[in-house]
């Protein structure tokens, strides 16, 4: 069996990604992933099946009303989650179901997730802030994911497009592998199920407020640059 070095997990990364993910979870990724592709035969799907077991063990934390516990294995499960990738990209054992896998795995985390922090907190306080707040969770996941591919889709049927030069700061990040998006769903779910919950029950609602309106901002940045490209794709076509 080859043995892989910590330069080579490295050249799997992903070429951009979330700057939680690369400041906050590779670097401990990258290493749990060289000790799993030289110790062990786990394939990407049973290191995707074990990420879902953590993140039901988060929402069960959440729903006994742990924060402390539900955020530590909601961190991991997406710690282990991030692992798969890299295995697959590593050793070249990625397949078309684990790429549904992973995206299942996902949406059961986030949803048990909100589903378990909301009715834990219901049910230590009666408070229908909790409530409110599991369901807005839900809801905003529903529309990124609803959101992310019709752009993609668009985007597609513009081939001709050309993108503005980036900026230095634009430049800077890309060397770092951090993409332009600096609050997407990675880092929502972040500060949602890890940052909020580690702060304490007071800070659950007002967090994942700010959370939520910096998400929807970005996303709306994200139209609005999408419609701008459209109108000058028009404009090109002299439509």
């Amino acid at each position: 069996m080859r043995t892989y070095s910590l330069a080579d997990v490295q050249a799997a990364l992903k070429r951009k990604d979330a700057w939680w993910t690369v400041f906050a979870v590779d670097p401990l990724a990258c290493r749990l992933a060289l000790v799993v592709a030289n110790r062990t035969r786990l394939t990407p799907n049973t290191i995707t099946g074990v990420s879902m077991v953590l993140g039901l063990a988060a929402a069960a934390a959440f729903a006994a009303n742990r924060l402390t516990a539900g955020a530590v294995l909601f961190y991991v499960s997406f710690l282990v989650d991030c692992v798969d990738g890299k295995i697959a990209r590593l050793k070249g054992t990625g397949t078309p179901f684990g790429l549904w896998l992973d995206f299942i795995g996902d949406r059961v985390r986030e949803l048990s997730c909100a589903a378990g922090l909301a009715f834990g907190q219901y049910a230590a306080t009666g408070d229908v802030a909790f409530v409110i707040m599991g369901a807005a969770i839900a809801v905003l996941d529903l529309f990124r994911y609803v959101n992310g591919p019709q752009m993609r889709r668009v985007r597609e049927e513009l081939p001709g497009s050309v993108r503005p030069p980036k900026t230095r700061w634009q430049r800077a990040m890309a060397r770092r592998r951090v993409r332009r998006h600096l609050f997407s769903g990675i880092e929502f779910h972040a500060a949602v199920f890890v940052v909020a919950p580690l702060a304490g029950a007071a800070a659950l609602v007002p967090m994942t407020a700010v959370a939520g309106a910096l998400l929807l901002g970005f996303e709306a940045n994200l139209v609005y640059r999408l419609w701008v490209t459209t109108r000058q794709a028009a404009i090109q076509r002299g439509v």
